[in-house]
C-alpha cells in the first residue's frame, strides 16, 4: 500500500535575487513498512524535500503532487499535517523556552487525540509511559521538567527527538540527518529507537550523508539525490558504494 506519493514535485526558495529552485521534477514512492534513506551532495535539496512535506514555511512549491495516502498534503497547514501523521525531526532541534518537555508532549497527544476524535490519555499513566520511555533512551527524567531542548547536548536533543517519535508513532517519520553530531554510543541508541518505531503500517524517509547510519538502520532502499532530482537507487549496496566512490561518478 502507497503511504507517500510523490509526483513530479518542484520547488523553490526565495533569495535577493529571486526565486531559486531546489527540487526540479522529484518522484519519489514510499509504501507502508518501508525505510528509504535519501542521500546526496550537499546543496542537493535534501532537507528541502523533507521541509516540504511536513509544510515548514519558507519553501514555494511550484508543482506536481504529494499525497499520503489518499490525501493532497500540500493542500494542508503543517498543523494539519502533523494530524494526518506527518513528523519532522529536525537537522537542529530548537529550545523551547518555558515549555517543559512534559508539558509538551501531553499537549501533543492531547491535540493528536482530539483532532482524531479519540479520549485524552490519563495525564498520571501518561506521565509514567513518558518516563518509562525517557529511561529507554538513556535520557534523565529530570530532562521533562526543563524546556524543550533547553541546555541539552546534540545528542540529547536528537534522542529526545526519538522519545517524540515513539510516544506519537506517526505515519510517516522524516528524520532529517538525525545521526549528525551524535557519537558512537548515541547514535546506536537513536537508531535502536527508530528500529522500535519501524512496523508494517508506518513508513521513514531518512536524511543521511553517512553510511554509518545504515549500518544501525538497515533501509529497503537508497536514493541518491543532486540537483534537485533523484538520479540513482538502490538497496543498502548503494550506500556502500557511495562511501567507497563519492558522488563524482553520479553527477
Amino acid at each position: 500500500m502507497k503511504l507517500l506519493d510523490v509526483s513530479n514535485l518542484h520547488a523553490s526558495v526565495e533569495t535577493d535575487d529571486g526565486p531559486q529552485p531546489i527540487l526540479k521534477g522529484l518522484n519519489l514512492t514510499v509504501k507502508a513498512g518501508e525505510v528509504h534513506a535519501i542521500m546526496g551532495p550537499n546543496g542537493s535539496g535534501k532537507s528541502t524535500l523533507a521541509n516540504i512535506l511536513s509544510g515548514r514555511p519558507g519553501y514555494t512549491v511550484d508543482g506536481g503532487e504529494v499525497m499520503l495516502g489518499n490525501n493532497n498534503l500540500l493542500n494542508l497547514e503543517p498543523f494539519e499535517r502533523a494530524q494526518m501523521g506527518i513528523f519532522l525531526a529536525f537537522q537542529y532541534p530548537v529550545e523551547i523556552p518555558g515549555v517543559s518537555n512534559m508539558e509538551f508532549l501531553k499537549a501533543s497527544i492531547d491535540s493528536l487525540a482530539r483532532a482524531r476524535g479519540e479520549e485524552q490519555p490519563n495525564t498520571a499513566n501518561f506521565m509514567r509511559t513518558v518516563r518509562e520511555l525517557a529511561g529507554s533512551l538513556d535520557l534523565d527524567p529530570a530532562f521533562l521538567k526543563r524546556g524543550v531542548n533547553e541546555g541539552f547536548s546534540g545528542g540529547e536533543k536528537k534522542r529526545n527527538e526519538i522519545m517524540q517519535l515513539l510516544l506519537l508513532n506517526p505515519k510517516l517519520a522524516l528524520l532529517d540527518e538525525t545521526d549528525s553530531g551524535l557519537d558512537i554510543d548515541a547514535l546506536k541508541v537513536v537508531a535502536d529507537g527508530v528500529n522500535r518505531y519501524r512496523s508494517k503500517s508506518n513508513g521513514v524517509v531518512l536524511i543521511t550523508h553517512y553510511q554509518r547510519l545504515l549500518d544501525y538502520i538497515v533501509p529497503d532502499y537508497v536514493h541518491v539525490l543532486s540537483n534537485g532530482l533523484i538520479i540513482e537507487s538502490g538497496d543498502k549496496s548503494l550506500a556502500l558504494e557511495l562511501e567507497a566512490k563519492g558522488y563524482a561518478w553520479l553527477t
